[in-house]
C-alpha cells in the first residue's frame, strides 16, 4: 500500500498578512481548518506541519502541539529544505503539499488527487493548479518522494520557495499530470494572503460555520453573494519568482 505523508507549510511571517495562519475562524485557527481537511481526506499515512527555525513560529508549533500534529522546523526562506526535512522524519513514498493559508480546503478533492495519482504508474507529479480550473485556496498537490529528494539537489533560487516549481517547470525531467475539474471555477479566489481574502473567508466560515464545505455547495452559494465575490476579485496573485 502506497504511503502518503501530507506537509502543511506554515509559518508567521507573511509580507501581506503577518500571522495568517493562527488567525482564527468560528474557534478553529487557520491551520487547524488545513490539518482537519487533510486529515478528513482519510488519504494521509502521517500528516507534518513544516514552519521555520524563526522564534516568531514558535507560535506555530505550540499549535501544532494543541492540534496533536507533529511539527518538524527547518530553514526560513528554503521551504523545500524543511519539505525535505520532514519527510526524513516521517518517510513516504509520496508528498502532499499543502499550504498553511488554505482555510477552506476541500477534503474531497484531496481524496480526488490522492486516487489520480495512485492510479497512474510511474507518476512524479500530479496537481490542479497545472491547468488550473480551480479556485485558489483549494489545489492539490503530490510529489513523488524520491522526485521531492531529486528537486532538493536541482532546485534553486525561487524554486525553493516554491518546493514543486522545479519539476511542473521541467517536464522533459519529471512525468507530471495535471487533474482538472470541471465547471471552471478559476475565477474565485479562495486563499488566504490580504486582508481583502479575510473578510471574504471570514464571511464563507461565518455562514457555513466550522465544517468543511465541498466546493460545489461553496461555488453554488458564491454564486449568489456577487459583493463577497467582489471583495478580492482585484487582488493580484505574487509570480513564481517573487518570494
Amino acid at each position: 500500500m502506497m504511503r502518503i505523508v501530507g506537509i502543511v507549510q506554515a509559518r508567521m511571517g507573511s509580507s501581506r498578512l503577518p500571522g495568517k495562519v493562527l488567525r482564527p475562524l468560528a474557534g478553529r485557527s487557520v491551520l487547524g481548518r488545513v490539518v482537519r481537511a487533510a486529515r478528513d481526506s482519510g488519504q494521509l499515512a502521517d500528516l507534518v506541519v513544516a514552519t521555520s527555525t524563526d522564534a516568531v513560529d514558535d507560535a506555530v508549533a505550540v499549535e501544532c502541539e494543541r492540534l496533536g500534529v507533529p511539527c518538524h522546523r527547518g530553514p526560513v526562506d528554503d521551504v523545500l529544505s524543511r519539505f525535505v526535512g520532514a519527510l526524513d522524519a516521517h518517510p513516504g513514498d509520496a508528498v502532499m503539499r499543502f499550504t498553511a493559508d488554505c482555510p477552506l480546503l476541500d477534503p474531497e478533492i484531496i481524496t480526488l488527487v490522492a486516487s489520480v495519482y495512485r492510479a497512474v504508474p510511474g507518476l512524479d507529479y500530479a496537481s490542479t493548479s497545472i491547468a488550473r480550473t480551480l479556485p485558489r485556496g483549494l489545489d492539490v498537490e503530490i510529489i513523488r518522494a524520491e522526485a521531492l529528494r531529486t528537486l532538493d539537489r536541482l532546485a534553486t533560487d525561487h524554486h525553493r520557495v516554491h518546493v514543486t516549481s522545479y519539476a511542473y517547470s521541467h517536464p522533459e525531467l519529471f512525468r507530471v499530470l495535471g487533474v482538472t475539474l470541471t465547471p471552471d471555477r478559476s475565477g474565485l479566489r479562495l486563499t488566504l494572503d490580504t486582508e481583502q481574502d479575510w473578510n471574504l473567508v471570514r464571511a464563507v466560515v461565518d455562514h457555513f460555520g466550522d465544517v468543511s464545505v465541498p466546493l460545489a455547495k461553496l461555488a453554488d452559494w458564491l454564486d449568489g453573494q456577487p459583493a463577497l465575490r467582489a471583495l478580492n476579485a482585484d487582488v493580484r496573485q505574487k509570480q513564481l519568482e517573487e518570494s
